[in-house]
């Protein structure tokens, strides 16, 4: 593996779009795991609200799940849409996945995360959700519900809100390679990460220093 390299993949779990990557994702990682360190940045799709989105806006994101399930086959679960008061805070799952972080469970989490909001129509904005599912992948519940609200997370979640910001992209989710200082931007296909990997093969390869 190249130690000295970094995978980043920005994502948020509330992303209809890392969601409909997910699958060609998953086989992606796998095929990074020997050959680089693959690190997980949250990138904030929208912060912290208590106001119930507007109509037109929640008709809005449904239209492009409808969108993403005709386009690459994703399925979502639209009673989201009449079973919940949908508000446009993704920070709440955000912050659950730092906290599932600090207990090892990352990754877990995130999982747990779209599955709970794109196919079992449960609102992961709502902190007894996020209790639930920390509890439903075996976190320890009072810890997580500590860490969840305490400052030293709200600074995490800060810190990496900044660090997404700072990479090269233009949305979520996205994959950025670390390799030698400098940051390089690549290629994202929701079919074939092929040429992604081809990019990072090839950029894991050269050791000029320009």
């Amino acid at each position: 593996m190249n130690t000295e390299s970094e995978f980043i993949y920005i994502h948020d779990p509330m992303c209809s779009w890392c969601w409909a990557h997910k699958p060609v994702w998953d086989r992606f990682a796998a095929e990074l795991a020997d050959r680089v360190t693959v690190r997980y940045c949250v990138g904030g799709l929208a912060p912290d609200s208590d106001e119930v989105m507007p109509v037109a806006q929640q008709q809005a994101i449904a239209g492009y799940w409808h969108q993403i399930q005709g386009r690459l086959g994703t399925e979502f679960n639209f009673d989201f849409w009449t079973e919940n008061e949908p508000r446009r805070s993704t920070y709440p799952a955000c912050r659950a996945v730092i906290a599932a972080s600090w207990q090892q469970a990352e990754l877990a989490m995130i999982s747990a995360l779209q599955s709970a909001y794109y196919l079992r129509a449960l609102n992961p904005s709502n902190v007894e959700v996020l209790q639930q599912l920390a509890e439903e992948i075996g976190l320890d519940g009072a810890r997580f519900a500590a860490d969840l609200a305490s400052p030293e997370l709200q600074q995490a979640l800060t810190d990496e809100l900044n660090f997404a910001r700072s990479l090269p992209i233009e949305g979520f989710p996205s994959m950025v390679l670390l390799h030698r200082g400098r940051y390089h931007s690549i290629a994202l296909n929701y079919q074939d990460y092929s040429g992604a990997l081809q990019q990072v093969v090839e950029l894991l390869e050269n050791t000029s220093e320009s």
